[in-house]
């Protein structure tokens, strides 16, 4: 480094870099700064290149760890950075161009090896290099300094501070970058750290007061989502389209630490790296993320997830109680119209779930929008791709969604919202339909996914969950919304019959039934109906008969064969029964679905009735089962009063027709016939004691292991974001 230009491969034989690493200390007050610090090379640009930078420097950065405590030269660097700070806003006034470009390559040497040190280093032997013990006469004062709590509170001064120029935008991207490296410690401890030097610094001391500033910041500059300046606007010559070199080095580390908090792409399909129109905004986001999940301290609660839980809109002209600290206002619109842009990212989504699970005032002012389709049409699009996005990010849309719907209003407002057109939905041409029949759809299409290919339980309960809070409420359903619901019901109805004839009466000649559910396609739809309706009819009998008598023992073997508990005497079951619960589960809750809505909203959905009845045959063999008698019995009502009409209408009748008739014979039905059924309602129920957070860094090394599986992942995921609680 130097004056002169640099490349990668000649760092190993820089004189200033041995001189900074070298056994011989250096004063801040020595010109050899000014001469280190005036340099520039390209920025890496990739994966490769980055490892490259790194086996070029790894040994100044060995030679300086072994010589720092003796020479205190990251000291001194770190206070000629300090001093340099001082002068920073003013230098940004008066466009000191070279001083604000030394600075930053500065602050950059500093990133470099904080990186290195963290990776190689405990938190005791992280601080020895910030104390300088042997002090030459006259070159440090005498009293002890903490020059890590010193560039820690610079940074955030920066951060805050620093006018976002076009000449300052590259080190306030490096500064929160820096601040992410420091934060990354976490990632090289299996357990939880609740008193790391992360705590010590940042949750109290000078640090503290700088918190809602902080927080705000990292906010505005997410919201604002500035690009770099042109290449002719910057400090030094440009170096990537993408942001300095500092962002290349540390954008890996913070990739990192995004992938931890979220679990992401564990043994899913990695998601293509956008190219980033706003590097400060993305580094904001990461490192506003980071700080929302430490820890609580042992004698303190984390101040920035504080921060985030009680900021207001900045219209909301009432006063914070006393008892709230770190508060400030932000405006919403501004922050809610960011959300709803950019949920193709996934910090972005993680951000809305920290929000809308977090702070009470943003959840409120999103609940009572009235375009909440620019919202939720995103969260959809994600999960309408799913084979396109890693695991977390379709896990957080989902929970999101999930959240959302524990509201009735939102369950009302979505099926008045008319959409016209939905491009990415290809399933079927939908020129015009409700937001509320898009979710039902979107939803029920994430269920059939993840019953083919990823089979993990929470996520399938999860999206059933999301449907049940919005069954009550549902409205004027699509036609294609209502005979997916109800196709999806029989599509398990009919599994389940399957495997419980292949348990009971494995010798039975059943290929029949067997080669009509090795004939579904992927979207669930029912391709042998008429041969599964017959088959129905010679079993259904038979096989609910001896049901009831070895339901429970069925289902509980089920169960310990699942988990490994079968005892040396018990014949463990075969694959497909393991599937029983699994499959019970669905149909239930699919029953309770339809249920709900036939007692709450029978008079606003004929298309969900038309469907009901298309498929009734199915249904009615259903009525005895033991586990589902109770949920059947205002289903097989709904089935023979409409089918009576029908009946009595005469044959042959057009789907104008059935459906007129429907609409007549709603009103003529008693509502006192229907058995009243208890509005359930599923809520998340969130925490952050040390269970949720250890599972979040336990699975750092399964997130970097490629043999890893989804259901690991997402399970992890479900521990973190909360677990599902029934209402009634």
């Amino acid at each position: 480094m130097g004056s002169n230009s640099s490349r990668i491969s000649d760092l190993p034989k820089n004189e200033y870099l041995k001189k900074l690493s070298g056994t011989e200390s250096v004063s801040e007050n020595d010109p050899f700064w000014n001469q280190l610090l005036s340099f520039s090379f390209p920025a890496p640009t990739s994966s490769s290149e980055l490892k490259l930078l790194e086996e070029a420097t790894i040994s100044v950065c060995k030679a300086l760890v072994e010589n720092n405590p003796r020479t205190g030269n990251l000291g001194a660097l770190i206070k000629v950075f300090l001093s340099r700070t001082k002068e920073l806003k003013l230098s940004a006034e008066c466009q000191n161009h070279i001083f604000i470009w030394q600075t930053h390559n500065a602050l950059f040497i500093i990133c470099c090896l904080l990186k290195v040190f963290i990776c190689e280093m405990s938190d005791e032997e992280l601080q020895l290099q910030f104390t300088y013990e042997e002090k030459s006469p006259g070159s440090f004062g005498s009293d002890s300094e903490d020059l890590l709590e010193e560039l820690l509170c610079c940074l955030m001064q920066l951060i805050t501070d620093i006018p976002l120029l076009d000449i300052t935008y590259e080190i306030s991207v490096e500064a929160i970058s820096t601040m992410v490296v420091f934060l990354s410690c976490q990632l090289f401890h299996k357990e939880i750290l609740r008193q790391s030097i992360s705590h010590k610094y940042l949750m109290q001391g000078p640090c503290l007061p700088y918190t809602s500033k902080l927080v705000k910041t990292l906010l505005y500059n997410f919201i604002r989502q500035e690009k770099p300046p042109p290449p002719g606007a910057h400090i030094y010559p440009q170096q990537s389209d993408g942001g300095g070199l500092l962002y290349g080095l540390a954008s890996g580390v913070a990739t990192g630490l995004w992938t931890v908090f979220t679990l992401g792409g564990v043994g899913s399909k990695a998601a293509a790296s956008p190219e980033l129109s706003s590097p400060l905004a993305n580094q904001s986001l990461l490192l506003l993320l980071v700080l929302a999940n430490l820890t609580d301290a042992p004698d303190a609660p984390n101040p920035y997830r504080q921060a985030i839980m009680s900021f207001k809109n900045t219209q909301d002209s009432s006063p914070f109680p006393s008892s709230i600290p770190h508060a400030f206002q932000i405006n919403f619109n501004s922050l809610y119209t960011a959300l709803c842009e950019q949920q193709t990212s996934d910090q972005a989504t993680l951000l809305l779930y920290t929000l809308l699970h977090q702070n009470s005032n943003v959840r409120t002012y999103m609940l009572a929008r009235t375009d909440m389709e620019n919202l939720v049409l995103p969260i959809l699009e994600i999960l309408y791709h799913v084979e396109e996005r890693n695991s977390h990010h379709v896990y957080m849309a989902l929970i999101i969604l999930l959240i959302l719907t524990e509201d009735d209003g939102f369950n009302r407002s979505i099926h008045e919202v008319i959409l016209k057109n939905i491009t990415w939905y290809s399933e079927r041409v939908l020129t015009e339909i409700s937001l509320g029949s898009l979710l039902i759809l979107v939803v029920i299409r994430t269920i059939q996914y993840n019953m083919t290919r990823t089979r993990d339980k929470y996520l399938h309960t999860n999206c059933l969950a999301a449907l049940a809070n919005m069954s009550a409420q549902f409205r004027s359903l699509h036609q294609y919304a209502a005979q997916r619901i109800i196709s999806y019901t029989c599509r398990h109805l009919r599994r389940y019959v399957y495997v419980l004839d292949k348990l009971y009466f494995p010798h039975s000649h059943c290929s029949t039934l067997q080669h009509c559910f090795s004939a579904l396609s992927e979207n669930g739809e029912e391709l042998l109906s008429l041969t599964c309706s017959h088959i129905l009819r010679s079993y259904a009998s038979s096989l609910f008969s001896l049901l009831s008598k070895k339901h429970n023992k069925v289902l509980e073997q089920a169960t310990q064969s699942l988990r490994g508990s079968l005892s040396s005497d018990d014949v463990p079951l075969p694959d497909y029964a393991q599937d029983l619960n699994v499959i019970e589960e669905v149909i239930r809750m699919m029953l309770e679905i339809i249920n709900s809505c036939l007692t709450n909203s029978l008079h606003h959905n004929p298309n969900l009735v038309y469907a009901l009845l298309y498929k009734r045959d199915l249904f009615e063999q259903f009525r005895t089962h033991p586990s589902f008698q109770d949920i059947m019995q205002n289903i097989d009502l709904v089935i023979t009063f409409f089918s009576s009409r029908l009946l009595q209408a005469g044959a042959e009748l057009s789907v104008e027709r059935v459906l007129e008739i429907i609409k007549q014979g709603v009103v003529a039905l008693p509502k006192d016939r229907l058995k009243h059924v208890s509005q359930f309602r599923f809520f998340l129920m969130f925490s952050h004691q040390s269970t949720e957070v250890k599972h979040i860094w336990q699975n750092i090394t399964e997130a970097m292991c490629p043999q890893c599986i989804i259901k690991r992942c997402v399970r992890a995921a479900c521990l973190v974001t909360g677990r599902l609680s029934l209402i009634i």
